[in-house]
């Protein structure tokens, strides 16, 4: 039978632990006696300054003291993560949870780009009952495209590093407020302050990080996801100018605006609530991917889309007034045009997304779309009654929608890193908010100076577009030269 080993005596163990401190050893917690706290023996009073370290770096059975770090926003959107993350995989490129953010997504842009594609409506009624200029109240509408579009530079950029809802969030309230405060407003600036400042920035900061969200959930599908997305567009485009005609006589201005930003509320509760991103934040990298202007694809595409969007948003800007200042129809009218003009906008983004998921790839599918539509806006020229301008509302919308629909596919299929995603499709928005903002002004300019006649200011909308088409197509054959049949 084995005898039960001798017990250490205790002035031996505490002899032993003294030496291991001298000698700089770093003994484990677990070579201590489980039953008793972990003990340390100060040194002699003479020793006790060379001795402190060596004593500091005996563990014990509690805890170790980790440092603290202090917090820095600047070095939060460029710093590296260090926690240890799980990266999930390929994306699942379906199944509920995919097909719930798109729809979520659907959302979003019905409570973002949805509004601003009704701002027509607002136009005609500005320069019709309050007697603003067309220019100057383009401005207005300018720079909620600015906010939307350009604001993506910075807030995609917080999808990767894991604030998502830091943007989302803020940013529907935000745009709510920006409605709310607009019901007040009784002056130009006021306007310009309430519906373009801040609900443009409120809308900016939800677009582009879930744009790249979406994105994140599909591969082969990603097209019709981000179409299913960007149909919420026509929803908008649907929803808002209806409220308007039909509580604007009703009720007045300024509780027609207050029920539409009560709506975004709702709305946006929604889709705070469901929306989850699916990567971790990604480990490290700048703000901006300024690499990617390396790339000929995506430098000349951004380029194609600048000069294309300084035309493509002229129509719905100004339908409506043209509608009322030189075919002489009444408001109501305007407004069915600006209806059907967005209205259409839900099968021409649903549409093509499945073309080019399913045959030709987003690149190819987008190339014919640009051009159709440049040369649609220049046959808005020969239009001369109200039917005619129902035709071309009809075909605009349907084509023009094509465009808006693909284009952040586009920009998404030429990013293979998709950790990356937030950063370069928010410069890409960036690009066309500041193509955005310039346009239709300088076009409601050229009406302004040529008397009401729209003539130079269709023909120069189209010329732009038609030159942006031009460029996105040699971006396109950087790619694979002109074999068309590669899907891209």
């Amino acid at each position: 039978m084995m005898s039960a080993p001798n017990p250490i005596p205790s002035a031996d163990l505490e002899k032993g632990l003294q030496q291991q401190t001298h000698d700089g050893a770093n003994p484990k917690a677990a070579d201590q006696p489980s039953h008793s706290p972990s003990t340390t023996t100060l040194p002699p009073a003479e020793n006790q300054d060379s001795e402190e370290e060596a004593i500091e770096r005996i563990p014990t059975q509690t805890s170790e003291i980790a440092p603290r770090k202090s917090f820095n926003l600047v070095k939060t959107l460029t710093a590296r993560s260090n926690a240890t993350l799980i990266h999930p995989g390929p994306p699942p490129d379906g199944g509920i949870k995919a097909w719930t953010q798109a729809c979520m997504g659907h959302l979003v842009i019905l409570n973002t780009w949805g509004m601003i594609a009704s701002f027509g409506a607002f136009q005609a009624y500005y320069t019709g009952e309050l007697g603003m200029e067309p220019s100057a109240v383009s401005w207005i509408g300018s720079m909620q495209m600015l906010g939307h579009f350009g604001l993506g530079m910075f807030s995609g950029r917080l999808l990767d590093i894991g604030y998502y809802y830091w943007s989302v969030i803020p940013g529907m309230l935000l745009a709510a407020l920006g409605m709310f405060m607009t019901s007040l407003c009784h002056s130009y600036y006021q306007f310009f302050l309430a519906q373009g400042v801040l609900l443009g920035f409120g809308c900016g900061l939800q677009f582009a990080p879930s744009m790249s969200l979406i994105t994140t959930y599909f591969a082969r599908n990603r097209s019709v996801a981000l179409a299913i997305m960007a149909s919420g567009s026509a929803t908008g485009g649907l929803l808002y100018p209806t409220i308007v005609r039909q509580l604007l006589p009703a009720i007045g201005f300024v509780w027609t605006v207050r029920v539409m930003g009560f709506i975004m509320l709702v709305v946006g509760c929604c889709y705070c609530s469901l929306l989850k991103p699916r990567l971790p934040p990604r480990k490290s990298g700048p703000l901006f991917e300024w690499g990617a202007f390396r790339e000929p694809a995506y430098s000349l595409y951004l380029i194609g889309l600048f000069l294309f969007c300084f035309g493509v948003y002229f129509a719905f800007y100004y339908i409506s007034a043209f509608a009322i200042n030189v075919l002489h129809a009444p408001y109501s009218t305007s407004i069915n045009l600006l209806l059907l003009l967005n209205g259409v906008g839900l099968l021409g983004r649903l549409i093509p997304g499945f073309i080019a998921d399913r045959f030709f790839g987003p690149y190819n599918t987008l190339l014919p779309l640009c051009f159709i539509t440049s040369t649609i806006l220049y046959c808005w020229a020969a239009v001369s009654a109200v039917p005619s301008l129902y035709v071309f509302a009809s075909l605009y919308g349907f084509f023009s929608a094509g465009f808006q629909g693909l284009f952040p596919s586009v920009l998404s299929s030429l990013t293979k890193d998709l950790s990356k995603a937030g950063a370069r499709n928010g410069m890409g928005l960036g690009v066309v908010g500041l193509s955005s903002l310039i346009g239709p002004p300088i076009a409601g300019a050229l009406v302004q100076k040529n008397n009401g006649n729209y003539f130079v200011a269709q023909m120069w909308g189209a010329s732009m577009m038609c030159m942006g088409a031009l460029v996105i197509l040699v971006g396109r054959l950087t790619i694979t030269g002109f074999t068309f049949k590669i899907r891209v």
